[in-house]
C-alpha cells in the first residue's frame, strides 16, 4: 500500500491523527429524489500529521470542484452572529490600517458578500474571489459586491496582478483549511498584496481542536487543520510572514493571523511570540503532541450514544438544530439516524426540505420546532450555541431542553 505524502512539504505521512471512517460529503444535502435513488456516495475521512512540517491533513479522495460546486449549500449571511463578526472585522481593519476610498480590499472565498458588504458601506472599494457560482451570484445581485468566480492560487494571483489589481488588505477567512494545495493557494497572495499591504487569515486553531476534542470540525471540505507552526512554514515558503495574531472565540477558538511580505516594515508583536511558545509547550512541534486523539473522540461518541439510549428508554423525543457540516461529521461518526433524532431545523432555505447526508434526517424550517415540540434539542453547531438558545428559548414552554455533545454531552437547564 502506497504511503501518502504531505500536501505541503511532500514528506511521507506515517502518523495517524484520527480515522473517522467512510462518510458522505458534509455539505451535500439530499433532495427527496436523491434520497429515493439511493446513490449517495461516501469517502474515507482519514487524517494524518506530517512529521516534518506538522501539518495535520485529511486524505483527499474527492476532487475540490466536486465539493465546491453550484449546489454548495453554505451561505455565510444566514448566521447573524457571523455577519456581526464580519462587521466588527471590517470596522477594526479600516481604522487600524486607514482604509478609505483610495484603498482596495480583496477577499478570497468571499461567499455571498457577507464581509465585503461592510467595507462597501464605508466607501472602501472591494473585490471578491469566490469558487462557488451560486454564492457569488448572491453577492453580486443582492449586495452589489464585484465578484469573480474562480479558485484562488498562484496562477490567479499572477493574472490579477497583470490586470493591475493591488490590494491594501486581503482577507482569507475560514478558507485556508479548505484548499487541497495549501502551498499553491498561499503563493497567490504575494502577487496581489501591495508592498506594505496586510493579509489576514482566520482559521480554527488546531490546539483547540485537540484540547477540546473538536473532531466534528473534520470533514472533506477541510483538507488541513492548522497551527501557527504549520501556517508560518507555508507563509515563509512563499515570501510572506506573520507579524501579529488575535485569539478569537469563533468556531470553537480561532486565530486571526496578520501577515505581510517578508520585506515589509510590519513589526512582530509579543502576542505572536506568546502563541509560538504556547504551541511549543503543547508539543505541537513533536509527533507526541498529536497522539491519543482517537481514544478521546471515542469517549465523546460513547457519552452521546448513552444519552440517546437513555432518552429513548424514557420515551423522550430528540431533535437537532443547525444542519451544519460539523453536525454531519458527528452524527455519521456516531452512526445515528432517524430512529434516534427525528428532525433537524435550520434557517437556511437552501437546506430546508432536504435530508442530512448519511444520517438522512429530514431538515425543516425553524418554525416546525413548535409543531414537533421535542423534549431535547441538540445544538449541532455548538459554536453558535448562545445565538441558537436565544432564538429558541421558548422551547422551555413545553419542557424542552437544549443539549450539546462536544466535548461532552451536556443537558442545559
Amino acid at each position: 500500500m502506497t504511503v501518502p505524502t504531505c500536501r505541503f512539504c511532500r514528506a511521507p505521512l506515517t502518523q495517524d491523527f484520527i480515522d473517522l471512517g467512510s462518510q458522505p460529503l458534509a455539505n451535500s444535502y439530499l433532495t427527496p429524489a436523491q434520497l429515493a435513488a439511493g446513490t449517495e456516495k461516501s469517502y474515507p475521512l482519514h487524517t494524518r500529521v506530517c512529521g516534518n512540517c506538522f501539518l495535520v491533513q485529511a486524505d483527499d479522495p474527492v476532487a475540490a470542484d466536486d465539493i465546491f460546486d453550484e449546489g454548495y449549500a453554505y451561505f455565510s449571511a444566514y448566521s447573524a452572529s457571523w455577519v456581526a463578526h464580519a462587521k466588527r472585522y471590517a470596522e477594526a481593519m479600516a481604522q487600524r490600517f486607514n482604509l478609505g476610498p483610495q484603498s482596495l480590499v480583496v477577499e478570497v472565498a468571499s461567499n455571498d458578500g457577507y464581509l465585503l458588504q461592510h467595507f462597501k458601506a464605508m466607501g472602501v472599494p472591494v473585490l471578491g474571489i469566490e469558487p462557488t457560482a451560486n454564492t457569488a451570484e448572491v453577492a453580486v445581485h443582492e449586495r452589489g459586491i464585484p465578484t469573480e468566480v474562480s479558485f484562488f492560487n498562484a496562477a490567479t494571483g499572477r493574472a490579477l496582478k497583470a490586470r493591475g489589481i493591488a490590494a491594501d488588505l486581503m482577507a482569507g477567512n475560514n478558507v485556508l483549511a479548505h484548499v487541497p494545495d495549501i502551498g499553491d493557494f498561499v503563493a497567490g497572495f504575494q502577487y496581489v498584496l501591495k508592498a506594505e499591504g496586510v493579509l489576514t487569515f482566520e482559521f480554527p486553531h488546531l490546539l483547540n481542536l485537540i484540547e477540546l476534542v473538536q473532531f466534528d470540525t473534520i470533514y472533506h471540505e477541510h483538507y488541513s487543520y492548522l497551527s501557527l507552526l504549520a501556517v508560518e512554514r507555508v507563509l515563509r515558503a512563499n515570501g510572506l510572514r506573520p507579524f501579529d495574531v488575535e485569539l478569537l472565540p469563533t468556531h470553537g477558538g480561532s486565530l486571526r493571523l496578520f501577515c505581510a511580505h517578508e520585506a515589509s516594515s510590519h513589526q512582530e508583536t509579543q502576542a505572536l511570540k506568546d502563541l509560538r511558545a504556547r504551541e511549543q509547550a503543547a508539543n505541537l512541534d513533536k509527533l507526541s503532541g498529536y497522539q491519543g486523539f482517537t481514544a478521546r473522540a471515542e469517549a465523546v461518541r460513547a457519552d452521546f450514544l448513552a444519552f440517546l439510549a437513555k432518552a429513548k428508554a424514557q420515551g423522550k423525543t430528540v431533535a437537532a438544530y443547525g444542519a451544519a457540516a460539523k453536525g454531519n461529521t458527528f452524527l455519521n461518526y456516531a452512526g445515528v439516524g432517524t430512529d434516534d433524532i427525528v428532525a433537524v431545523f435550520d434557517a437556511n432555505p437552501h437546506k430546508q426540505d432536504h435530508y442530512m447526508p448519511g444520517s438522512h434526517i429530514p431538515i425543516y424550517a425553524p418554525a416546525k420546532v413548535d409543531e414537533i415540540r421535542p423534549d431535547y434539542l441538540l445544538i449541532l453547531p455548538w459554536n453558535l450555541k448562545d445565538e441558537i438558545m436565544g432564538q429558541l428559548a421558548h422551547i422551555a414552554d413545553w419542557g424542552g431542553r437544549f443539549v450539546t455533545a462536544s466535548p461532552e454531552t451536556k443537558v442545559i437547564s
